[in-house]
């Protein structure tokens, strides 16, 4: 015994369907673990840009429209 012909095309379309989307979110997975990996590196190569300003520099608070800079007074800390 079989279904019909259009049930069965029904049942593989939405597998297919279900593929897709799993298949998708595989993806949209993988790009996230991209992101988080690249965001990471971001953030440990500004930290590591800070620390080099801060030897260069001492304390500083740098203003990133111009590039200007105040010291920063050490006692607050």
């Amino acid at each position: 015994m079989k279904i019909e012909k259009e049930e069965l095309d029904l049942i593989l379309d939405q597998r297919n369907k279900i593929d897709t989307i799993v298949g998708q979110i595989a993806n949209i997975e993988l790009q996230k673990s991209q992101l988080i990996n690249s965001y990471s590196n971001l953030i440990e190569e500004s930290n590591n840009t800070r620390k080099g300003l801060e030897e260069k520099y001492g304390s500083i608070s740098i203003d990133l429209s111009d590039g200007s800079y105040t010291e920063l007074n050490n006692e607050n800390k």
